[in-house]
């Protein structure tokens, strides 16, 4: 019996990658596709290769307790899914919320797999970490107990990120032959990278011309001397049983994981001058493993499933 899916917030790029993983697994059946502006609209009006007679609908905390589902995802922006959430809360639904309105709260289970696969499994609320905070901490994860002072990480996202409404960071003339840093102190992803990596990081996001994928280069200090052979050894180790992370000991690049839902880790250096300063970049492309197929990692686990199950294919 297939699992019945409610999405809210099917207008946007993320709502857009999660309607094309879903529909492609047949353990999935999506039941509502939610958008206020597309009420009443098919969503094959929308997104023409979908597999659908479905319409959007205006799901408002008002109307949502009327439409029966197992699992909600809600893929709106920060700031609306608590209205939703507290009324899903008090049916039989299980909630995946990819904003970041729930990563700061101990009642909602924080879903990055790679780090919290058990309590995910049991969880019925997963808040989805965001798209930089997942490649930072997929960089340090490993590194975590071997780690000394405030590590630093520069990203870097295509403006997809920035979502469809049109603003500074997505207009396409001030991107022209540029990068745009912004929010170079105090970005929520560097309170939620701090919080969940249970130490202090500096993060500095720039957006660049591109549309979609993130590169985050980390550098940090460690406890103890360590190789490049000793680095790329502790990432394989780690991540062998995480196959949505893969490592190589060259640089990864952007291209290698765009339309991909697999986080790239590689390029480690190490200081010869003190062995314990390192550096390494992720990459992953910020509406999949930074966000629709990380959702779906949930969604697996919520289910039963292996988090990896429709996405490695």
């Amino acid at each position: 019996m297939s699992v019945r899916i409610g999405l809210a917030g099917g207008r946007g790029y993320v709502g857009e990658e999660l309607l094309g993983l879903m529909f492609k697994n047949p353990d999935f059946e999506v039941v509502y596709v939610g958008s206020r502006g597309l009420a009443g609209r098919p969503v094959v009006s929308e997104y023409r290769d979908l597999p659908t007679d479905l319409v959007f609908q205006d799901l408002s905390p008002s109307s949502i307790g009327a439409c029966p589902a197992d699992v909600w995802i809600l893929a709106q922006a920060n700031g609306q899914a608590e209205g939703l959430a507290e009324v899903i809360s008090q049916t039989d639904a299980k909630i995946i919320d990819i904003s970041s309105d729930f990563r700061f709260t101990d009642r909602w289970t924080y879903g990055l797999p790679e780090k919290n696969l058990a309590d995910i499994r049991e969880s019925r609320r997963v808040a989805n970490p965001g798209c930089y905070a997942t490649a930072a901490q997929l960089a340090l994860l490993p590194l975590h107990a071997m780690l000394e002072g405030k590590p630093t990480v520069f990203g870097i996202s295509g403006f997809s990120g920035a979502g469809r409404t049109p603003n500074d960071k997505n207009d396409p003339q001030r991107l022209a032959n540029n990068i745009l840093p912004y929010s170079l102190t105090g970005h929520t992803h560097e309170h939620e990278i701090s919080r969940h990596l249970g130490r202090e990081v500096a993060f500095m996001p720039h957006v660049a011309s591109f549309f979609r994928g993130i590169s985050v280069t980390v550098n940090t200090k460690l406890a103890q001397a360590v190789t490049v052979a000793q680095l790329v050894a502790t990432f394989k180790t780690y991540y062998e049983v995480f196959p949505m992370v893969a490592v190589q000991q060259d640089i990864p690049e952007i291209q290698q994981v765009v339309g991909t839902n697999q986080a790239l880790v590689g390029g480690f250096c190490v200081d010869a001058r003190s062995g314990r300063d390192v550096t390494l970049v992720c990459v992953i492309d910020n509406l999949r493993k930074g966000a629709a197929s990380q959702a779906i990692q949930n969604l697996n686990l919520m289910c039963g499933l292996a988090s990896e199950k429709g996405l490695l294919s």
